[in-house]
């Protein structure tokens, strides 16, 4: 049951995530019912050109989805729109589809990218660690499923607009994460044939600065001037994010921290689609971020890396109606359009 946020002084308070969440040492969980400070009331709650709404898709963890589409939806246009489902970040332990910046975000990105956008929900860590938030990202595509073949599917507003042959998985740090095993979940399972065929077909992956650790520290988390403690996002705060959030004893070379960890599975038989990693100069997480992808290629995975280099992590959430975050929505856009054109091969004389 919910009680009284603690005092960010009270001796009882044994891990403290931004005055956000709190867990006291008998256990308790403590979150404050008021909005964070880097989500002011003041993100605009709607965009001239985008539709929102929003639904459940398990009533029975009252998990969310919010859904966006231009105006319209694609059938005015007598065609329907990519879907991009989304996953928010936060450690695994902070944030919801229903915070300002996030949505913000997203009604950006449906606007600018032309495309449905579902921003969806999962349970946090501590109170659910790990695998938790991965078990309601597949549960979450299990509903898109549903969706896609159900003739009162939210009375059509959805199914509609919505092109279910052209999906792609986004997430921002930890919902990068997510999209990092939804992939391999997809690209380890057997084929589908004949009436098995699945309604859904994901075109691809993008991981905007995933939340991968290790209990080997690289250069960009060891650098002296990132441990300091004013930073927002420092090294202290990544491990508790992992202590938090991770299934109890394991350590940050688990498989859902570590893709390439000892006890992780191998990824080179893993089918991958094409992959868009974005990573950012200045996050203690950057180094992570372009070791993933770096070992896909090797792989011969199709993988594209872009980088911002003078950014830090989650910048398009802190900012959403930046410039910066304008370039990032535009380099999205560019990746669904290419990654579902079919380049016929040259004909050979």
């Amino acid at each position: 049951m919910p009680v009284a946020v603690a005092a960010s002084g009270d001796t009882n308070v044994v891990e403290d995530l931004y005055g956000i969440l709190r867990v006291l040492s008998d256990g308790t969980v403590v979150r404050s019912p008021d909005p964070p400070e880097f989500c002011p009331i003041t993100f605009p709650c709607d965009h001239p050109s985008v539709q929102w709404k929003e639904a459940v898709y398990d009533k029975g963890k009252n998990l969310r989805v919010r859904m966006y589409k231009p105006s319209g939806g694609g059938e005015q246009a007598g065609r329907k729109l990519p879907v991009l489902v989304h996953f928010h970040g936060g450690g695994f332990c902070l944030g919801s589809c229903t915070w300002g910046n996030f949505h913000s975000f997203c009604l950006r990105l449906a606007a600018e990218a032309g495309a449905v956008v579902l921003s969806a929900g999962y349970r946090l860590a501590p109170e659910h660690r790990l695998p938790a938030a991965l078990d309601d990202a597949t549960g979450f595509l299990e509903w898109l499923r549903e969706q896609s073949v159900s003739t009162e599917a939210e009375d059509g507003w959805l199914t509609e607009a919505a092109d279910f042959g052209r999906v792609f998985i986004t997430g921002d740090s930890a919902g990068g994460t997510l999209a990092h095993h939804l992939a391999v979940r997809a690209g380890s399972a057997t084929p589908k044939h004949g009436d098995d065929v699945d309604s859904v077909t994901i075109k691809g992956y993008i991981l905007l600065m995933p939340f991968f650790g290790g209990v080997d520290r690289t250069r960009s988390e060891a650098l002296e001037f990132l441990l300091a403690e004013e930073p927002f996002l420092n090294l202290a705060v990544l491990d508790r994010f992992w202590r938090l959030s991770l299934p109890e004893g394991a350590s940050r070379d688990h498989p859902i921290a570590n893709p390439f960890g000892a006890d992780s599975p191998g990824l080179g038989s893993v089918e991958f689609p094409p992959v868009l990693v974005v990573s950012s100069g200045t996050d203690l997480l950057h180094d992570r971020t372009v070791d993933y992808a770096e070992r896909l290629a090797g792989m011969g995975k199709p993988v594209k890396v872009v980088d911002f280099p003078n950014d830090p992590h989650g910048f398009f959430t802190q900012d959403p109606w930046s410039e910066t975050t304008g370039e990032l929505i535009r380099l999205v856009s560019v990746f669904v359009v290419d990654s579902c054109v079919s380049v016929a091969a040259p004909k050979t004389a």
